[in-house]
């Protein structure tokens, strides 16, 4: 028996819709690329010849109002998922939403909602792939009580490894009237502390602006509001506290990602050089110290967000990574450190909650 196509609409089409979205949606079978909408006719032409997308839409409303479209990939920055997400699911459309899922916790609540009210309509979240080659045996051995009880979490991203510079060029992760209170790769790479530790119950933050000010693409000078280096203090629900520091200004950090899980029984160490990749090391009580965790290829998860978005609406699987509920989770952490760094207090999770 034929299976029926999924005809797929793209909105917004950036780095990540070109090299990773169209990509995998061409790989699967019986998927169509039926429209796409950018910030252009002119730049959407080019995307369609250039991935044999069917049709050129002048705006989106245009794919979101194509009643043969049965789901859409939004690839636009965050001040726009909201809107676009909220008005798909509306017109009976499956959602895969590029993240950084919102610009604020209050959108991505909008978000879970909406969704909520179409339980039939995937909505899905896309995931940092990041940690994936290692999440898997850090939850395995997480699950399996290797560290004990946690004591502490010790995490520093550190984003590039160069010295702060003045007038560097804009981008629109620094413009707040774009990307909300998404500060760096602070939120999605709080999910992948999620799936090994669980969740922070409140949070303690400072924030800085290093770079003080950048230039914009018309050559202006733009006052820097999002901070480049922020440290945070974070009490966890399972017990234990976790010490997270991300920044991009920081001249010869000796490695990108530095996390260690710190138990009453054993360590494990996640560590990852500047252009290197993400290794494992562990250790127990009675060891003489952490040795390298070896993870066999069948353990190492791989990109195949697409593939699970399009088997979750065949009803083949449900989405994992990232459902709606875990994206709002970190999006209500990142709302917590701005709040935090704000008001100079202790903000408790989840936010529905506090005083």
């Amino acid at each position: 028996m034929a299976i029926k196509p999924i005809r797929v609409g793209l909105i917004g089409a950036g780095g990540n819709m070109r090299n990773r979205h169209i990509p995998g949606f061409k790989k699967i079978k019986s998927v169509e690329l039926a429209a796409v909408a950018n910030r252009s006719v002119a730049s959407g032409r080019k995307i369609a010849n250039a991935f044999g997308v069917e049709k050129v839409c002048k705006d989106w409303l245009e794919i979101i109002e194509d009643e043969t479209i049965d789901a859409v990939c939004i690839g636009t920055w965050p001040y726009m998922h909201e809107t676009l997400t909220v008005a798909a699911l509306d017109n009976g459309k499956h959602v895969l939403c590029e993240a950084r899922m919102a610009m604020n916790s209050a959108e991505a609540h909008r978000m879970l909602k909406v969704s909520m009210d179409y339980p039939r309509q995937v909505a899905q979240v896309v995931p940092s792939p990041r940690t994936f080659a290692i999440d898997r045996t850090i939850m395995d051995m997480m699950g399996k009580s290797y560290i004990g009880d946690l004591i502490s979490v010790d995490a520093r991203v550190n984003t590039g490894s160069t010295f702060p510079k003045n007038g560097a060029p804009m981008h629109w992760r620094y413009e707040r009237e774009f990307s909300g209170n998404n500060i760096m790769a602070m939120g999605i790479l709080y999910e992948a502390m999620m799936r090994w530790v669980g969740t922070a119950k409140s949070v303690q933050a400072l924030g800085q602006s290093v770079i003080k000010h950048r230039v914009g693409a018309d050559k202006s000078r733009v006052q820097m509001t999002i901070p480049d280096h922020v440290d945070c203090i974070c009490e966890m629900e399972q017990g234990g506290t976790m010490r997270y520091s991300i920044s991009s200004v920081l001249g010869h950090s000796p490695m990108s990602i530095e996390c260690h899980i710190f138990g009453t029984e054993g360590t494990i160490s996640v560590l990852e050089k500047h252009g290197g990749k993400l290794e494992v090391y562990a250790g127990k009580r009675n060891d003489k110290g952490v040795k390298r965790v070896n993870i066999p290829k069948s353990k190492q998860g791989i990109w195949r967000v697409e593939e699970e978005f399009i088997n979750a609406i065949r009803g083949k699987e449900e989405v994992k990574l990232t459902d709606f509920t875990t994206a709002t989770k970190y999006m209500e952490w990142t709302d917590a450190v701005t709040l935090s760094m704000r008001r100079g207090k202790k903000i408790y999770l989840p936010l529905a909650d506090r005083d």
